[in-house]
């Protein structure tokens, strides 16, 4: 089977990227993808340019990495456009400190907030949704929270919420930018 059909966690694309020479988390470019597909989609390789430009380089190294990126893509759409909604942004889990899980939802919401402002128009935020535009409002200041906190349960219950704050506005954007995918609510069937 190939890695593209697998599931692939946040260290699955770190080792990717540390095998071309980057230091760097996936997580900004998780949430560069996951706002790229949920505004207007991006293509298979549209998004690996992305990547390798990413990473400086041409190409990527071996087919398993290029596999393992082109997973990456596929699983974040699938997961978006699934009607049981479970999509969740790529990032640091609980292997990694809790300093390293924030400073990966601060990385997220950066790279998300970035296509935000690069894409999208005012003629397209007023067409969106009130509870939409106070999650999107949100979202500057998750990605200046300090990531410099300890391990405790309080700071991890708080990560949580705003780890769940971006997932679901990631869907809530999806949602409205592709109406009817996922299609979340099934009609009656008409009876006679």
């Amino acid at each position: 089977m190939s890695l593209i059909d697998e599931r692939q966690e946040f260290s699955d694309i770190a080792d990717v990227f540390l095998l071309h020479g980057s230091m760097q988390s996936p997580a900004f470019l998780d949430g560069r993808l996951c706002g790229l597909l949920a505004l207007r989609d991006i293509s298979a390789s549209a998004w690996l340019e992305e990547v390798c430009l990413s990473l400086g380089v041409e190409q990527p190294a071996d087919t398993r990495s290029g596999e393992r990126l082109l997973g990456w893509r596929k699983q974040t759409l699938e997961a978006l456009s699934a009607s049981d909604l479970n999509y969740t942004p790529l990032l640091p889990d609980e292997l990694f400190s809790l300093a390293e899980q924030a400073q990966g939802l601060k990385d997220w919401a950066q790279g998300f907030n970035e296509v935000i402002d690069d894409v999208v128009d005012d003629e397209t935020r007023k067409r969106w949704s009130q509870p939409l535009c106070e999650a999107l409002d949100d979202m500057p200041a998750i990605a200046g929270i300090d990531a410099d906190i300890d391990d405790s349960p309080e700071n991890e219950n708080d990560l949580f919420a705003l780890t769940e704050h971006v997932r679901m506005t990631a869907m809530l954007l999806y949602t409205e930018q592709h109406p009817g995918q996922p299609q979340v609510e099934q009609a009656d069937a008409p009876t006679h």
